[in-house]
């Protein structure tokens, strides 16, 4: 392909600089000014994002037009930045962090709008979701914010602790006795679903207690009530009953 070669100095950037147009002679794109710049140690740049990178932040090249070689004055005004504001090298353009991500990466810096298309007549997209119900969030492990904090009568004498049975095990993060207590005592008087503990195995909650709790169920390992267990404890609700009923008849 035959080549017009012109070089001269350029008056956009600092001295030293060489501006070069490559005018295409032959050939189907006969006619086509490809435009580059040679810097003063002689190393050829083919775009605009290329010669950012290589100034780095000596020069701002917001208002620098590639192909004329030239400072646009009336862009130089409206581009002033404060000294230190990063420029985007990959585009050779200044980084305005004014802008919200994620936006569609047009020429335009305004908001473009996306066609939703769905596959599925069930399929919803973020924005449905945004305004419609949502749980709020819950806090993992809220017990231990009542680390240090003990119960009292009306005498301001405090209670003894309460002993956990053998086999309720807790699961989760330096969790003491109180800590399970508590979380029990929120599952039974605020929760729908039944109590029955985290279905995780406790290898499984101790390699990411964050991701593999479960919030809905307190944080004791998952426990199975069998019938004689039952039995048990209505056979020392009635004799508690009958103690009770005792020292009541007692007193009349």
């Amino acid at each position: 392909m035959e080549l017009e070669k012109r070089r001269s100095n350029c008056g956009g950037l600092p001295s030293g600089w060489k501006r070069e147009e490559v005018v295409r002679k032959s050939g189907l794109s006969v006619g086509k000014t490809d435009v580059y710049y040679y810097s003063p140690d002689g190393k050829k740049i083919r775009s605009k994002p290329m010669l950012a990178r290589h100034l780095g932040e000596s020069l701002d090249l917001s208002a620098f037009d590639f192909r004329t070689g030239r400072i646009i004055h009336s862009a130089l005004r409206k581009s002033k930045r404060p000294r230190g504001t990063p420029y985007d090298s990959t585009r050779g353009i200044r980084h305005d962090t004014s802008l919200v991500l994620p936006i569609r990466q047009t020429a335009s810096i305004f908001k473009q709008p996306v066609t939703v298309i769905r596959n599925l007549t069930e399929s919803k997209s973020k924005t449905d979701l945004k305004h419609g119900p949502q749980d709020p969030p819950k806090q993992l492990f809220w017990e231990k914010r009542l680390q240090g904090m003990k119960a009292c009568d009306s005498g301001d004498e405090f209670l003894l602790p309460l002993d956990l049975p053998r086999n309720v095990q807790g699961v989760g993060p330096e969790l003491s006795t109180e800590n399970i207590l508590q979380s029990i005592s929120a599952a039974l008087h605020l929760g729908n679903a039944p109590v029955t503990g985290q279905a995780n195995n406790k290898a499984t909650l101790a390699k990411n207690p964050g991701v593999n709790i479960d919030t809905n169920q307190p944080h004791i390992q998952q426990m199975i009530v069998s019938e004689d267990d039952i039995k048990r404890q209505e056979t020392k609700v009635m004799e508690a009953r009958r103690k009770l009923q005792d020292v009541m008849k007692g007193h009349l």
